[in-house]
């Protein structure tokens, strides 16, 4: 690939992604300045020639709600300096969890995300693992929906002979039966309630895990609370091992030492959100190789159906 082809920029939401991206492409990465004036007003400039470029914005919107700002203001400067195409590659998109109007007087937030990024001025998303897949109609603009499990699981075809993939809720079944059949095991759901946000309680686990390994599958984790209190569930019902593969690594509040200090063997997390933190138990594999190949094959108008098939069934 010619560096002329294609200019991809990042904002300080994740640069370390954006770095690995460039160099799975053997390209440069765009020259942007960004800065925040003393009242915390957000200013970016790019500094190259950006006219007719196809452009990609590398940003997560994880907290804080300034990631979500950076990455309108960068779109909208890419739009004023004539970019061919913008693409927002957003590898973990926040606010995915207020999909929905569930209760009176509430905003469906994840919409005005995708109304913001739409009018901001971009013509494409690429994202990972939307918390809902619904999400993807939300957008008035072609979104590629690539999917977490087909970089995870290649780390567990040998780890045993008798793995159980389990889904923490009914949300996450579709999931959970991609990693299942690609690693040809069982499938086992955990049901769950939650009296309030970020507190969820087991009511029941259908299947079974005793005497087996546990491989605890979902999209995120937040505090860390659930996860926990799914894998203490899972040891009551006789789980030997258990192994988690989480795509968006959130970790708020405690949510690092409560990983360290339960009984989860190791936990495979992706790189969509800049990890600070630190456990011997957590292991970040790279989704840049994934966000590269799309990058290519969108710029070259190439089908990237096989990066984010999943089991439709």
């Amino acid at each position: 690939m010619e560096s002329s082809e294609i200019k991809i920029f990042s904002g300080l939401s994740n640069v370390p992604l954006a770095e690995k991206i460039v160099r799975k492409l053997d390209i440069p990465l765009g020259a942007i300045e960004i800065k925040r004036f003393s009242d915390g007003e957000i200013w970016v400039k790019y500094g190259e020639n950006i006219r007719g470029s196809d452009v990609y914005i590398v940003q997560s919107t994880n907290p804080p709600s300034d990631n979500i700002l950076e990455l309108l203001i960068l779109i909208d400067a890419a739009k004023r300096a004539s970019a061919r195409r913008i693409t927002a590659v957003i590898p973990y998109f926040g606010y995915s969890r207020q999909d929905r109007k569930d209760q009176p007087r509430v905003s469906i937030t994840a919409k005005l995300i995708a109304n913001l990024i739409t009018t901001a001025g971009a013509d494409r998303v690429m994202t990972m693992d939307l918390h809902a897949s619904q999400i993807q109609g939300f957008f008035d603009i072609p979104l590629d929906h690539l999917y977490g499990s087909s970089i995870f699981t290649g780390l567990f075809n040998d780890i045993s002979d008798d793995l159980v993939v389990v889904s923490p809720d009914v949300g996450g079944i579709k999931i959970a039966r991609a990693y299942a059949k690609k690693l040809h095991a069982s499938l086992v759901l955990i049901d769950k309630r939650r009296p309030k946000p970020n507190l969820a309680e087991v009511v029941k686990i259908i299947g079974s895990v005793d005497g087996k390994d546990v491989l605890l599958v979902d999209d995120l984790i937040d505090t860390g609370g659930t996860f926990v209190v799914a894998i203490d569930a899972l040891k009551k019902q006789g789980a030997r091992r258990i192994f988690g593969a989480i795509t968006h690594p959130v970790f708020s509040g405690d949510a690092i030492k409560r990983i360290q200090e339960s009984e989860l063997e190791k936990l495979y997390v992706s790189d969509t959100i800049y990890l600070a933190g630190k456990s011997d138990k957590i292991k970040v594999i790279s989704a840049s190789a994934m966000f590269a190949e799309a990058i290519r094959r969108t710029s070259n108008n190439e089908s990237i159906s096989s990066l984010f098939e999943i089991d439709k069934g």
